[in-house]
């Protein structure tokens, strides 16, 4: 039986180039037809599965329980990395949003979740850190009685949460939160150490994120495989007259453009409201921060009210 090896050569090195989560099914479909040849000694699933080892997919598990069992698999973590998830999840995975000694076991296993894209500067990091299914945002502390609790939001706000829900167009925005990090707290004032964190997935042909913090300051997030995360340190300012008094974290809207690799805009989300909804503990899903088509600044659904920002103690 004939068999065209190099057209097959050719299309799974495609697969690899794409860099995004593929499904090796249709790819390996695409890749008979185009040989132009009815007799090939490969069978689909066996093409299938050499794809797959091309590119780093996985063929769905039959039964299979656990939260990352999908066509997608995501990159392997370093060693450096699977010590931030399992530090950032001291009980064995994500937990409930008011108690962290709840842990949630539907939302997943530490062994589950990849630093997707990690975001350095000259105090700490804060890394997004997914599965197939949702993520946790976790920031590495020198104190750990400052961690923020890792809760787990579904992609696309709403169970079972998939890599492919909730997209918009090139540029979804995920997350607008606040993280603290105790790197930023001086031994004689643990008041500060609070950064506004934006999160979320673009296409493989978008080259640059940037974020419009507001106040005139504007810099990249890290893009790393389809994902991307920035943060900056966060102002305090005086709460709300509500009787409780105390500071709360200041958290204007933001601008998130993403720019392809002649510097075009490939799309951007405008008055990005700061958001905590789907980080609830529960299965009650909301619409992702900022839904819209490119250039789009629709606001979140109705029941993706943006939350109050957090008060300092």
């Amino acid at each position: 039986m004939d068999l065209d090896e190099q057209k097959i050569a050719q299309e799974l090195h495609l697969m690899a180039r794409e860099a995004r989560p593929v499904d090796a099914h249709v790819y390996a479909s695409r890749a008979l037809v185009r040989s132009g040849r009815r007799r090939l000694s490969w069978s689909l699933a066996g093409l299938a599965v050499a794809a797959a080892s091309v590119v780093g997919v996985v063929l769905p598990a039959s039964g299979g329980k656990d939260i990352a069992a999908s066509v997608h698999e995501l990159p392997d973590n370093t060693p450096e990395q699977v010590k931030l998830i399992r530090d950032c999840m001291p009980l064995g995975g994500p937990v409930h949003e008011m108690d962290s000694r709840k842990r949630i076991p539907e939302h997943g296993k530490v062994g589950d979740f990849r630093v997707l894209a990690e975001y350095r500067d000259d105090v700490g990091s804060t890394a997004l850190v997914g599965s197939t299914a949702g993520f946790v945002l976790c920031t590495p502390q020198k104190n750990p009685n400052f961690a923020d609790r890792p809760v787990f939001t579904y992609w696309g706000y709403a169970p079972p949460g998939d890599l492919e829900a909730g997209l918009t167009g090139a540029l979804t925005v995920d997350a607008y939160e606040v993280q603290t990090d105790s790197h930023a707290m001086r031994d004689d004032d643990q008041s500060g150490g609070s950064y506004r964190v934006v999160a979320g997935r673009v296409t493989s042909d978008v080259r640059r994120v940037e974020i419009d913090w507001a106040g005139g300051r504007r810099a990249a997030a890290q893009v790393n495989n389809g994902f991307f995360v920035g943060r900056v340190p966060a102002a305090s300012v005086p709460g709300p007259d509500d009787g409780l008094g105390g500071m709360v974290v200041d958290s204007p809207d933001v601008t998130v453009t993403a720019y392809g690799e002649a510097g075009e805009v490939l799309g951007q989300r405008k008055d990005v409201k700061f958001l905590t909804a789907g980080r609830t503990g529960s299965e009650t899903g909301t619409a992702p921060v900022g839904a819209g088509g490119p250039g789009d600044d629709a606001p979140p659904a109705e029941d993706g009210r943006a939350a109050p920002s957090p008060r300092l103690s």
